[in-house]
């Protein structure tokens, strides 16, 4: 396992951790059903087994942050959120995704983070200039108004304490401080409303100290020339049942701390105004002030409450309750209030609070069962009529009855005065206090708008901070609008930045890939959906003669029975909600999570209006001020529960108004992350932040970004842009060409952009560049066009210069091919002549041959003592002969090879007549010298014989060998008419089961994520409340993918598909995919076998592949034993560096990409059936600089396949040695697929003989082969 370990090591990986998000670790095994044994890097050296799909690859540096996550190497969410964590650290707490801004609360003041200097030094530059601030948004969003002429909007999100607040407030600073000498007090007036708008409107939470509980859209309105002109805020959803009540760890609104705390000992007197303690609608919350060290001195005793003089003052570097009323005071007095005018407010204020302390007890002298003032409440009683400007009997008549007019008995109706409960006057209480204070803070927004001077507009730019997604243990309707608010930013997220994004793609033919992401449609028409909707519902419950909070929801559960994104309170994964009865609440699976709402007050909040005793009394108030809060009201309009106007509908009619503007304006995003829910500085908790990521949608980003483009423009608009100031040669240009000359000329290449249809698009780390060709001012214009013009120089001059090197190399190639022509001709020419004389010079040669014998026969005759003469004379005869017919054979063009044939016999037999002859007549001078010297001639001439013999064999080898490739292509072809056979019909089959499923594949994977998120969700919850969770369920069914259906059958057995037929066939396919695909195929392959290796480790499965003897389970490993490393190698390559091509594959891409697709064909091959194949295809590596077209290394790819797997792999280079791999040593550099996965047996030409692969292997030093069958045991 040695190789195994070595390969590994060198590649850290994240895994999967509850708390810290992901944890450091690397690979040491591969388990059997597609899990690895991770071990973790954090010192504790634990042991992990995940699947392979919940790792990640690390980077090579993990300490190395970056400013814009789309510049790491690896795009994941372990990586986002490494990045995060390491910035984080440093103090750095903005990260872009592209053009998103992440945000992380630091939850201290980081010095000179937003000082004037900062605003200057990101004034007009472009995204990733600068490191990623939330100016550089504001900024971003001021040249895009600028340029596009569009109106923009920035969405500031998050949950509830992720610094929301705070950044909206940078981002206005931003803009009002930029271009504040040109509009004089315009955008002092826009910032004053900050303070404001935070006394009347924040509040502590147990999330968040400065926690918004409203919404608003704050508009800055620029004109032509782009300089502020005016502004306007709209607000939405203020949070009125904190006005009455509060958890223990929560305040009620700024403001009223504000006035304990900081106001006037004056101003304090004359509004009866003490310590918390002494207010019903503070004391049951949180009563302590937020101060600074100095500023709680100023604050006396009498101020204090109980628990501000036990546990001291709160602390938080951004509030101080004593400092931010003088902050609060001075601003509503820059926006033209009076001094008279700020103390109505202050008196309102105050009201509110003594309206708080009026209590009520049953009246027993009231036969009705009507209630009265407590007798200790007389005082505050008084004090709140004197503040409203109302008598103090009126009020208590309205407080403790109310008047109802029925239609009978006149034109008018008859009155009626009827008692109220103890708990209805302390409803009807709270509904004047809240009441009271909601129409006030209407007015301090109105008085906001009117204060801001306001000229013409040509466009705006919006900032919108509403309250994050909220779950708590207790959630009500103020949760329930604020969750569905943020369901529509959510949608609207994902519609601008997933799902129109890859719209706009697809249109314009850029083949990007497709990203999956989570539709919140369905959750989105649960609630608002007319008719049947909870919003619909519950204001068809509210006009009801006698509603019930009960009764509302069962007919939600009734209504939406079988909708998965509602369940009863019972399915929650907490068991605080557990314990909720059925008809008390209901639970809705947001795209954050599962949240469990009580309805018990849905109705009671969801209708806002007085009844007619107490707004008949505010309306005939001698207070001026506040008549004028109640003047506008429907008093006398509305007859009766049928026409009123809940608040759920103005809410929606807010929102769909918000989302209608928010369309209508270019976007940009504001991701606020919260690090802690303990809200201190510098404590990342990484499980959280990743929870808050995904719900964000910016893992989904993240995916889209590695191959999007986030910047693009439009051909025509840009060469418009251009157009007025092109000279002539350059206006001749059509928009397409003229934006590829602008590009170039800024020195971009082809992989910063891409062209679709219409448009230009730009890769993420483009924005400078981006944002230097849409300035629209003239001295940037006339810029770019000289850029355009000399690049256009230098282009022509190097086009130039190219075509007169290209003529130069194509006239030596002329002349280089002219001398190979040439040549080519003469050898040619030669091979023809050969060919077709070959026999005649051949016989001629054999006949010079046999001249030899005349010079040795000379010999014999020289060492003759008798006969001499008649032997030369026969000599010379034999001689003549011989010239005759060498003659006869140069001079006769069209003798046959026969002839010549029977010219040389007869010659020969000639010699050999006269030669022995001769020999017999020297052989009694000579005798055994003689005789050898016969021997030797008649071996030559055996030497002669077997060499001819040789020739002929040979040639007969060569035949066999092209008659077996003849063979082997025949059996290739019939093969590939098999498969395709048999992929059409896999193909059918799988088009029927996908028709069949495909609407519950959706549902699976939304189930599997929601589960995910409704249990982390609970378990934030929990930690907080120290509650218990129930553990994550699994979805028990699963549906398939037209490629999954493939897989199976590709899966299955041969076999085992003939047991099914119909019905049958399907539930076998259905329940076959149950398992994982790794299972399904192991379980499958050793279904007939006696070894069960799924416990075996990676090792123990190579040790035996390469020791053992045993043929069976030699193939049951060697299968087990290729499966793994194929999840591994899919893993690897799913996370593959981006834009680097793997030098060391393992097999041509050819290869890899057929063993990617689905087919049918058996698992495993029968051990008796073992056969040895041996498979040639030429591969092109592209060279290492990445450059296409240029420098392509070629070679040849071979591999030796014993039985269903590689045993030997070889790569021939041209250009370093040759690479060999022996199965057993280098299992991880060698092709995993089996030979049928290969395709090879279905390339024409890729099969070869054994010997032509042996002599390969042993030419460059590769040894023999032991087959597993001739190992010795």
């Amino acid at each position: 396992m040695w190789g195994f370990q070595i390969t590994m090591d060198k590649q850290k990986v994240w895994v999967p951790d509850p708390v810290e998000g992901f944890l450091l670790g690397k690979i040491i095994d591969l388990g059997h059903d597609g899990e690895a044994t991770v071990q973790s890097l954090n010192g504790k050296q634990l042991k992990k087994n995940v699947s392979l799909e919940q790792v990640h690859y690390a980077e090579l540096d993990d300490n190395k942050d970056v400013e814009d996550n789309c510049a790491l190497m690896y795009l994941n969410p372990a990586t986002l959120l490494n990045n995060i964590r390491l910035r984080y650290k440093k103090d750095k707490i903005y990260t872009y995704v592209a053009n998103i801004l992440i945000a992380v609360n630091p939850y201290f003041e980081i010095k000179d983070l937003y000082s004037s200097n900062t605003i200057k030094k990101y004034q007009g530059k472009s995204l990733g200039v600068l490191p990623p601030h939330v100016f550089a948004i504001g900024d971003k969003a001021f040249r895009d108004m600028k340029v596009l002429k569009q109106s923009q909007s920035i969405i500031v999100s998050g949950e509830s304490g992720a610094g929301k607040t705070e950044s909206t407030k940078y981002l206005l600073r931003y803009l009002c401080d930029l271009w504040g000498s040109a509009a004089g007090p315009i955008e002092q007036k826009i910032l004053d409303a900050n303070p404001i708008m935070e006394a009347f409107g924040n509040a502590k939470t147990t999330r968040n100290n400065n926690s918004s509980r409203f919404g608003k859209f704050m508009e800055v309105h620029f004109d032509s020339r782009c300089q502020v002109v005016g502004g306007y805020i709209s607000h939405y959803l203020l949070e009125k049942s904190r006005i009455c009540t509060q958890s223990t760890d929560e305040r009620n609104y700024h403001v009223f701390y504000l006035l304990c705390a900081g106001a006037p000992e004056k101003l304090r007197n004359q509004l009866n105004i003490t310590k918390p303690d002494d207010f019903q609608y503070l004391k049951n919350g949180c009563t302590q002030y937020f101060t600074s060290t100095a500023s709680e001195k100023k604050i006396n005793n009498a101020q204090k409450s109980k628990s501000q003089q036990a546990k001291g003052s709160l602390r938080d570097p951004l509030l101080d309750d004593v400092e931010d009323f003088k902050a609060m005071d001075e601003a509503l007095g820059r926006l033209g209030m009076s001094e008279n005018e700020r103390l109505d407010v202050y008196s309102t204020v105050a009201a509110v609070l003594h309206l708080g302390n009026v209590a009520f007890e049953d009246n027993p002298e009231d036969s009705k069962g009507g209630c009265r003032v407590c007798a200790d409440s007389e005082k505050a009683l008084s004090q709140a009529s004197k503040l409203m400007g109302v008598d103090p009997e009126e009020l208590r008549q309205a407080l403790v009855s109310k008047v109802l007019q029925t239609s009978r008995g006149g034109v008018k109706g008859t009155v009626i005065m009827v008692p109220l409960k103890v708990y209805e006057a302390n409803n009807a209480r709270d509904a004047l206090a809240k009441a009271t204070y909601s129409r006030l803070f209407d007015y301090i927004i109105l008085r906001i708008n009117k204060s801001i001077p306001f000229k013409a507009s040509s466009y705006y730019i919006g900032v919108l901070d509403i309250a994050g997604f909220e779950y708590f243990t207790v959630n009500s309707f103020e949760q329930f609008c604020i969750n569905y608010c943020n369901e529509k930013l959510q949608q609207f997220f994902n519609e601008r930045i997933l799902k129109d994004e890859q719209e706009l793609y697809q249109k314009e033919a850029l083949n990007v890939p497709k990203i999956e992401y989570r539709d919140n449609q369905d959750c989105i028409d649960l609630i608002e959906t007319k008719g049947g909707g909870i919003f619909s519902l519950l204001d068809e419950e509210s006009k009801l003669p006698k509603h019930s909070a009960q009764h509302f929801t069962m007919e939600v559960h009734r209504q939406w029975t079988s909708h998965f994104r509602l369940a009863l309170p019972r399915a929650s994964k907490l068991k605080a909600h557990r314990e909720i009865r059925d008809d008390e609440g209901f639970m809705i699976r947001h795209y954050a999570g599962a949240v469990c709402y009580q309805t018990a007050q849905f109705i009671e909040k969801n209708n806002d209006a007085l009844h007619a005793s107490l707004e008949g009394l505010v309306q005939e108030s001698k207070n001026q001020f506040l008549h004028g809060l109640f003047a506008t009201s429907s008093l006398g309009q509305n007859k009766g529960k049928l026409t009123f106007d809940s608040v759920g509908s103005k809410f929606k009619s807010q929102l769909s108004t918000l989302m209608e503007k928010l369309r209508s304006t270019g976007t940009n995003f504001i991701r606020c992350i919260k690090p802690n829910q303990k809200m201190v500085d510098h404590l990342f908790e990484g499980g959280s932040i990743l929870s808050q990521l995904e719900c964000s949608g910016m893992t989904s980003v993240l995916e889209l970004m590695q191959t999007g483009f986030p910047s693009r423009v439009s051909f025509v608009d840009l060469h418009n842009m251009y157009s007025k100031i092109l000279p002539p040669k350059l206006a001749k240009l059509d928009p397409r060409t003229f934006c590829k000359a602008l590009l170039r000329a800024l020195g971009m290449t082809e992989s910063d952009y891409r062209f679709g249809v219409t448009k230009v698009f730009f890769r993420p780390g483009k924005f400078a560049e981006f944002d230097a060709i849409m300035k629209s001012d003239p001295e940037s214009l006339s810029a770019m066009v000289a850029k355009v013009q000399k690049w256009l120089v230098v282009s022509k001059w190097k086009k130039s210069q190219w075509c007169a090197l290209s003529v130069i190399k194509l006239k030596y190639k002329i002349l280089y091919r002219r001398g190979n022509l040439i040549t080519i001709q003469k050898w040619v020419r030669m091979f023809l002549a050969k060919k077709q004389h070959q026999h005649r010079y051949q016989g001629i040669m054999k006949i010079n041959g046999l001249k030899e014998k005349l010079k040795r026969m000379e010999n014999i005759i020289s060492q003759l003592k008798k006969d001499k003469e008649s032997s030369v004379n026969d000599l010379k005869k034999l001689q003549t002969d011989m010239d005759v017919a060498v003659k006869k054979i140069k001079n006769e063009s069209k003798i046959t090879s026969t002839q010549v044939n029977e010219i040389y016999t007869q010659l020969m037999n000639k010699a050999n007549t006269q030669m022995s002859q001769l020999q017999s007549k020297l052989e009694q001078q000579k005798g055994a010298e003689e005789k050898e010297r016969l021997r030797k001639i008649q071996e030559e001439m055996e030497r002669e014989k077997q060499h001819r013999e040789q020739e002929e064999r040979k040639k007969r080898e060569e035949e066999e060998m092209r008659k077996m490739k003849v063979e082997m292509e025949a059996r290739r072809k019939v093969e590939e008419e098999q498969r395709k056979k048999q992929e059409d019909l896999d193909r059918k089959t799988a088009q029927a089961l996908q028709e069949k499923w495909q609407k519950e594949d959706s549902s699976y994977r939304e189930r599997l994520e929601q589960e995910k998120r409704d249990h982390e969700l609970a378990l934030r919850l929990a930690q907080e409340t120290n509650d218990a969770v129930e553990e994550i369920n699994n979805v028990e069914k699963r549906s398939l993918t037209s490629v999954q259906i493939l897989l199976i059958l590709r899966d299955i057995p041969d076999d085992d598909f003939e047991e099914y037929e119909n019905d049958d066939y399907e539930n076998f396919v259905y329940i076959y995919f149950q398992r994982s695909p790794l299972v399904r195929s192991i379980q499958e392959a050793q279904g007939k076998q006696k070894y069960d290796l799924t416990k075996w480790k990676y090792s123990e499965l190579r040790d035996t592949i390469n020791t053992s003897c045993d043929i069976e389970l030699l193939e049951a490993c060697k299968i087990e034993f290729h499966r793994r490393l194929k999840v591994y190698h899919a893993w690897k390559a799913k996370n593959r560096k981006r834009a680097i091509l793997d030098e060391n594959q393992r097999a041509p891409s050819s290869i890899l990409e057929e063993g990617n697709k689905p087919r049918h064909v058996p698992m495993k091959m029968a051990v008796n059936n073992v056969t040895q194949r041996y498979f040639r295809i030429p591969f092109v590596r592209p060279p290492a600089d990445g450059q296409t077209g240029r420098g392509e290394k070629r070679g040849w790819w071979y591999a030796h396949f014993d039985g269903q797997y590689v045993a030997r792999q070889m790569e021939l280079h041209p250009d370093k040695p040759a690479i060999l791999l022996i199965a057993g040593t280098d299992d991880m550099q060698m092709c995993e697929l089996s030979l049928d996965e290969t395709g090879l047996t279905r390339k024409r030409g890729a099969e070869i003989l054994e010997q032509e692969f042996n002599r390969e292997w042993e030419k460059h030093g590769g040894k023999p082969y032991v087959r597993p069958a001739d190992r010795k045991k």
